[in-house]
This record gives C-alpha cells, sequence and structure tokens, in this order.
C-alpha cells in the first residue's frame, strides 16, 4: 500500500497507547505528564518498528494525542466518583477497538484528529458545579 498507510498505522496506534496509558496512569498524582511521556515514548518504539523515523515521528505525536484526550475523560469520570481500575479497564478496552481502528487505511489519521476533537467537545460541556440541594440540607 506504501508508506502512507504504514504511517497512518504508527499513528493510529500511537493513539492507542495514549488512551492506555491515560487510562492506566492519569489518575496518580502526576498522571497527566506521566501518561503523555509514556504514550510519546512507546509510540515511538511502535512507529519506528512499523516505518523508521516518519512512523516514529508519527506514532510519538498520536501518542501524546490520545493521552491528551483520553485524560480528559479520565478526570471528568474521577471527578464523577469513578474508580481506578473501572476506569482504566474500561480505556484498555476503548484502546484495542481504537487499535483495530487503525489498521483500515487513513482511519489512523482521522483518530489523530476526531479523538482530541470529541475531548474538547467533552471538556467545554461539562456543567459548573453548584450547590443544587445541598443548599437546602442546611
Amino acid at each position: 500500500m506504501g508508506d502512507w498507510y504504514t504511517i497512518g498505522v504508527a499513528v493510529g496506534a500511537g493513539v492507542a497507547l495514549g488512551v492506555l496509558a491515560a487510562g492506566m496512569l492519569a489518575g496518580l498524582r502526576l498522571g497527566f505528564v506521566t501518561s503523555a511521556l509514556a504514550a510519546a515514548g512507546a509510540g515511538l518504539v511502535v512507529g519506528l518498528l512499523v516505518n523508521d523515523w516518519a512512523g516514529g515521528g508519527g506514532g510519538a505525536i498520536g501518542g501524546v494525542l490520545g493521552a491528551v484526550s483520553a485524560a480528559v475523560v479520565v478526570r471528568g469520570a474521577h471527578r464523577r466518583g469513578a474508580t481506578v481500575g473501572g476506569t482504566a479497564l474500561l480505556l484498555a478496552g476503548a484502546s484495542i477497538v481504537v487499535f483495530g481502528l487503525a489498521l483500515i487505511p487513513v482511519v489512523g489519521y482521522v483518530e489523530a484528529v476526531v479523538i482530541p476533537a470529541l475531548a474538547a467537545r467533552m471538556r467545554s460541556r461539562t456543567p459548573e458545579r453548584y450547590a443544587g440541594l445541598r443548599t437546602l440540607a442546611k
């Protein structure tokens, strides 16, 4: 198929590794930074295995995009009372799906655009905290 396909697979694999890293590490104290660095490193290694330096760069960029995007989901889930293990398990399943979709031509590139866009939309739609019925309890 060509280099464009293998670079797309590397980008999609990086996004999937970023989602996985954020699921496992974003619940920690410095998890956001740690997950982004781990995803960039893992994406670089996978990209180098798939398609030399072009794939390595694409995998690293995809890893950072996936980790930052999934960290938004993790923070929102933890704010609403989700457990660390449950969130990690759900994002591990999502990363498998993201990687499987990355094997389809061009979809790896699309994932690198759509997943951060969805995270940005999700972040802008978070409701503001207000006292609600707790004010009536006083």
